[in-house]
């Protein structure tokens, strides 16, 4: 139920008396510090992820969150009432906070106060199956609370105003725990650092094949993998839930015999934490070295909800250096639109495709799109290779697929469309540049 208060600020709690399904052990209620607007649809379907119920919201409209309690001393007292109301036991800040804020929320509210960040960081450390993947979680953990752990222990201080036998056990204990969280910091950047030798290893492997390699990104919940078991026949997990995949998982799509490599990674959302974009820089990195990215997009979202996702994923490209990548437009729900919206959207985004991966719609146009995307980018070549040489006519015809061949007195004569890294590879059996394409 929503409520407005005098000051044309919105509040909403449970409605007094309404029958309870049940009393949830962790209960949420949201705040939020807006220039504009009261929609907290992300937080609360964050915090339905992380297991807590949403029992009520309040936003205060401020340009920007007060320095010392990202609340103002008005609104901390109104959420304070609307809080016991509800009979929230926590306070769920859609922003990071600082740890002065923080602390001085807890403190005038009386609650635990888990801010944006945290529960995001919840959500990733259960949804982490991989050593990888529990690693980078701890990292970004350890990160984001070493800034946190002043004043956990001034209950141990000794009053005092400085000077010998005034260094209370507190102080001590800070110091130990911060030495210990930098020590483990760095044991996790150097065990992360062997992951990414590792990883770098089995991506040299694929690029001495020289297969083309397509990522999808997007934002949580559009239904990446999906597309991916849709395109490749894979039986990757599906939920309906923000962050459900966080290790990559590649698989083999054939496109007219040519097989591509195509990689789902770990969903984007709004105001992503830093701390994960470092921590799972090796795992982003799939998405920065591909030949193409399909940009997944909700296509049965709200129009400003569908930009702002949009907005998301592009700054989050741009921060890992995928900027320059080339990239295809990819809405994906097709069957939650309506005919106009289809066409709507293939009219103000040039290029783009419009998808069902649950129901199959729009693959086969997908596919096309992808082979022409690679196609245009292919050198075409003719090649000679010695019967002494079948096992490169063999690795060829893996890379490329069909292949216009002719055999003759001295080998195997090749024409073929291949990527420029191929015909690279190959430069010392190009007999000259094909006159023809194959086929």
């Amino acid at each position: 139920m929503q409520e407005r208060s005098r000051n044309g600020r919105t509040t909403e709690t449970t409605r007094p008396g309404a029958p309870r399904q049940g009393r949830a052990k962790q209960r949420a209620f949201c705040i939020a510090a807006l220039d504009e607007g009261d929609d907290l649809t992300e937080l609360r379907e964050l915090l339905r992820t992380a297991g807590v119920a949403v029992v009520g919201q309040a936003v205060q409209h401020r340009e920007k969150p007060h320095p010392n309690t990202y609340l103002g001393p008005g609104k901390i007292e109104e959420v304070k009432a609307l809080a016991k109301a509800a009979d929230a036991n926590v306070i769920a800040c859609d922003d990071e906070l600082t740890p002065r804020q923080e602390r001085n929320l807890e403190q005038e509210l009386g609650l635990a106060v888990v801010d944006r960040t945290t529960v995001i960081l919840d959500i990733f450390a259960s949804h982490a199956h991989s050593a990888e993947g529990k690693l980078q979680v701890e990292l970004a953990q350890l990160e984001y609370n070493m800034a946190r752990m002043r004043g956990l222990w001034t209950h141990l201080d000794r009053l005092g105003v400085g000077g010998v036998g005034t260094r209370g056990p507190g102080e001590t204990q800070i110091e130990t725990d911060r030495r210990l969280a930098r020590s483990r910091i760095s044991a996790l950047r150097r065990r992360l650092t062997d992951v990414r030798g590792s990883r770098d290893t089995m991506r040299a492997e694929r690029e001495r094949s020289a297969l083309p390699e397509v990522a999808i990104a997007g934002y949580t919940n559009a239904g990446k993998s999906t597309l991916l078991n849709a395109l490749t026949g894979a039986e990757v997990g599906i939920r309906d839930r923000l962050f459900h995949t966080l290790d990559p998982t590649t698989r083999v799509m054939r496109l007219s015999g040519r097989p591509y490599l195509l990689t789902d990674t770990v969903g984007f959302i709004r105001k992503l934490p830093h701390q994960l974009v470092d921590a799972f820089g090796a795992t982003l990195e799939e998405t920065r070295r591909a030949d193409l990215i399909l940009h997944v997009i909700d296509g049965s979202a709200d129009e400003d909800d569908m930009v702002g996702m949009m907005r998301a994923v592009d700054v989050v490209l741009d921060e890992i250096g995928a900027d320059d990548s080339p990239r295809m437009l990819v809405f994906n729900k097709a069957d939650r639109i309506d005919a106009e919206r289809h066409s709507d959207l293939e009219r103000r985004y040039p290029g783009c495709v419009v998808v069902s991966a649950v129901e199959g719609t729009g693959l086969d146009d997908l596919r096309a799109h992808i082979e022409a995307d690679f196609e245009s980018r292919l050198r075409p070549v003719e090649l000679l290779l010695p019967y002494s040489e079948g096992a490169r006519l063999a690795e060829l015809h893996e890379t490329v697929g069909d292949l216009d061949r002719e055999d003759g007195p001295d080998g195997v004569r090749v024409r073929a469309r291949v990527p420029t890294t191929v015909a690279e590879r190959y430069a010392r059996f190009i007999v000259g540049a094909a006159d023809r394409t194959a086929p």
